[in-house]
Parts: structure tokens; C-alpha cells; sequence
């Protein structure tokens, strides 16, 4: 009796420890990504903020219009679901690398555009000079369903030889659209 309650104590033990090293792991994340800003940065958002929150504040947007315009933003986000057939079900973003004026984070996507699922895996590699930010994608890896034809697995390859994100769901969304036709059309003769 004694050696079962002591396991038990022993497993909730390792699962809080676990728990506090994942919420660690996130806190060390989430300072790393402050860093990335100067204290002047920081501060000029905090009084940006504030401005508008003091601006919202003395009535200039109402609960009735934030309601209206996060109805407005729905309908356009629902509005390009239907446009594009492309929806996400999950991201995930995880900083790797961050210096002074370079970083490195690694984003995981999945999602389905018509019948068609989808994953991507890649690192976006920022650098900040003093006029601009530019922005490349490194080590694009995509998944897509198995027994697709060799057409798409030979577009997948290409787009992840050159990491054009925007080309690859450009042509997704157009090539599962028609295969959602193709599929509706030959059970139809079945």
C-alpha cells in the first residue's frame, strides 16, 4: 500500500517538474523575443498604447463599434476561407537563433485548402538593417497527402528548393479546387 501511494506522489512529482521546465522553456522564449527591441522601441509602443488606450477610453470607439468591427473582420476572414478554400488549423512559432540584428524562428503550419490537407515546416530568417527588415524562408518542408500525382509531388519539390510560400498556395488553392471538381465528377459516375 505504501509503495503505490509513494509511486503516485513520485508520478505527480515528475509531471509537475516537467510542467515547470515547459513553462520555463516559454518565459525564456518569451524574453528573448522582448530583447529583439531597444528600451527606446519599447517604450514608444507603451506610450502609443496608451494614447489610444486613453483615446478609447473617452468614447471614441464604443463596445457597439469594436463589436461591429470584429463582426467586419470575421466576415472578411470567412470571406477569404471561401475565397481561397485554405484554412489553418494550427500554427506554431518557436525562436531558434536571435543576435542583435538577426533572427532565426521555426514555424509549423497545418491545414487544408478544400479536401486537400497540408503541412509546412520552415525557418524565417529576419535581419534588421538600419532602414529596413528583410525577411527569408530557409529549410521549407511540405507535406501533403499520400497518393497525390507526381505533378504535385514534383511542384512540392520545387517549391521547396526555392521556399516561395506565396507561389505555393497561390497554386494550392487553385489545384485543389479543381481536384474537389475531379472528385465530385468521377463519383458521379460511380
Amino acid at each position: 500500500m505504501d509503495n503505490s501511494i509513494c509511486q503516485v506522489y513520485e508520478d505527480e512529482i515528475q509531471l509537475l517538474e516537467e510542467e515547470i521546465k515547459l513553462l520555463t522553456e516559454k518565459y525564456e522564449d518569451s524574453q528573448q523575443e522582448s530583447t529583439f527591441f531597444s528600451d527606446e522601441e519599447i517604450l514608444m509602443s507603451i506610450n502609443s498604447l496608451q494614447k489610444e488606450f486613453q483615446g478609447e477610453s473617452k468614447g471614441n470607439e464604443s463596445p457597439s463599434d469594436l463589436k461591429a468591427r470584429l463582426g467586419s473582420l470575421e466576415t472578411d476572414l470567412s470571406f477569404l476561407m471561401k475565397f481561397t478554400g485554405i484554412q489553418f488549423r494550427s500554427h506554431s512559432k518557436k525562436t531558434v537563433e536571435k543576435t542583435g540584428s538577426r533572427t532565426v524562428q521555426k514555424h509549423r503550419l497545418s491545414g487544408n485548402c478544400h479536401s486537400l490537407s497540408f503541412q509546412l515546416e520552415f525557418q524565417l530568417l529576419e535581419m534588421q538593417n538600419k532602414e529596413s527588415v528583410s525577411a527569408v524562408i530557409t529549410d521549407l518542408s511540405i507535406l501533403m497527402e499520400p497518393g497525390e500525382d507526381s505533378d504535385v509531388s514534383k511542384f512540392v519539390s520545387s517549391t521547396e528548393e526555392h521556399g516561395n510560400l506565396l507561389t505555393f498556395f497561390r497554386s494550392l488553392s487553385s489545384y485543389a479546387e479543381w481536384y474537389e471538381h475531379r472528385r465530385c465528377t468521377f463519383l458521379h459516375f460511380k
